[in-house]
C-alpha cells in the first residue's frame, strides 16, 4: 500500500507539471480563464514558441491544439481553427538513427542465431513492423506463408463527428527466407514468438528497454527498435520500392512518409550517376 501511494503521488505530480506548463505561460500566468473563442494565430505561435528550443515538443503543442480545435469547429464552438494555418518550427532533427549496413553486422555478430536477441531482430528487420506490432507476432498469425495481424496503431482510432471510424488495418506480410530460417532455429511454445523471461509477452515498453539492453551489449547505444524500421524502409527504397509500395509494407495511410525514402534514395541514385560529370571528358581519356 505505501510503494503504491508513493507512485500514485509521483504520478499526480508529474501530471500537475505537465499541466502547469502547458496550461500557463512563459511569465507564469493562467491560461485557463483566457476565452477559447478568441483565440487567434498568434496566441497559438506564443504557445508554440515557448517550446522553440525543442522543435519536436513544440510541434506536440501545436498537434494538440489543432485537434482540439478542429473538434470545437465541428461541434459548432468555434467559426473558425486558429491553430489550422500555423506552420511547424523546422527541425535538424531527423529523430530515430537509422540503422546502417555495418551496424546491423555487428549486432548480428554478439547475439547469434538461436538468442532471443537475434530473434527480435530478425523479426523487425524482415517484417518491418513497430514495437507495438513485433511483440504480438506469433505462430497462430502465420497463414499461407505470411504474417496476418492487425496493426496496433490507430487500431482504436475514433472518427471525425458526423463520420465513421477508419477501422482497424490489417497486413498480411510474406515471411521472407531469411526470417523463416531463424523462427525454425527458435521454435516458441507460446502464443507470441517474443516472450519474458517469466513466460509472458512483451508490452511495447518493456520489449523497446530489453532491445535497449541488446544493443548496449552489442555497442550500438545510439541504435534503437524504431531505427530498424528506418533502416527497413531506406533499404526498401533503394531498392526501388514505390511510395505506394512502401505504404502498403509499412502501414502508412498517407505517401507523404514513404515519400521521405524514395526522395532520398532518388537523390543518391541522381548523385551516384552523375558523379562522373565532375570530371571533363578529355581528363577521362587520360586516366
Amino acid at each position: 500500500m505505501r510503494l503504491k501511494r508513493e507512485r500514485d503521488s509521483v504520478i499526480d505530480k508529474k501530471i500537475a507539471q505537465y499541466h502547469t506548463e502547458f496550461t500557463t505561460d512563459a511569465k507564469g500566468n493562467e491560461r485557463g480563464s483566457l476565452p477559447y473563442s478568441r483565440m487567434e494565430e498568434r496566441h497559438i505561435r506564443d504557445i508554440r514558441d515557448e517550446k522553440s528550443d525543442f522543435p519536436e515538443a513544440a510541434n506536440g503543442r501545436l498537434k494538440a491544439l489543432r485537434q482540439l480545435f478542429r473538434w470545437a469547429k465541428t461541434t459548432g464552438r468555434i467559426a473558425t481553427n486558429p491553430a489550422a494555418s500555423v506552420e511547424r518550427l523546422g527541425s535538424s532533427s531527423e529523430g530515430f538513427h537509422t540503422w546502417t549496413e555495418e551496424e546491423v553486422a555487428q549486432f548480428e555478430a554478439r547475439h547469434p542465431v538461436g538468442t532471443k536477441a537475434r530473434l527480435a531482430f530478425a523479426l523487425l528487420r524482415y517484417t518491418g513492423v513497430r514495437r507495438s506490432d513485433v511483440i504480438k507476432l506469433g505462430p497462430g498469425m502465420e497463414k499461407d506463408g505470411a504474417l496476418v495481424f492487425t496493426i496496433t496503431k490507430g487500431s482504436k482510432r475514433k472518427g471525425r463527428p458526423g463520420e465513421a471510424a477508419p477501422g482497424p488495418k490489417r497486413l498480411a506480410l510474406p515471411i521472407l527466407p531469411q526470417l523463416r530460417a531463424i523462427l525454425d532455429q527458435t521454435p516458441s511454445k507460446h502464443m507470441t514468438y517474443l516472450i519474458t523471461e517469466w513466460g509472458k509477452p512483451f508490452t511495447a515498453p518493456g520489449f523497446g528497454n530489453k532491445f535497449r539492453d541488446w544493443c548496449n551489449e552489442a555497442g550500438l547505444r545510439h541504435c534503437s527498435a524504431h531505427g530498424v524500421r528506418k533502416f527497413d524502409a531506406t533499404t526498401a527504397a533503394e531498392n526501388g520500392a514505390t511510395e505506394h509500395q512502401l505504404m502498403a509494407m509499412f502501414g502508412w495511410d498517407s505517401p507523404k512518409q514513404a515519400g521521405v525514402y524514395t526522395r532520398k534514395a532518388n537523390r543518391s541514385k541522381l548523385a551516384k550517376g552523375a558523379m562522373h560529370l565532375l570530371v571533363p571528358e578529355n581528363e577521362n581519356e587520360k586516366v
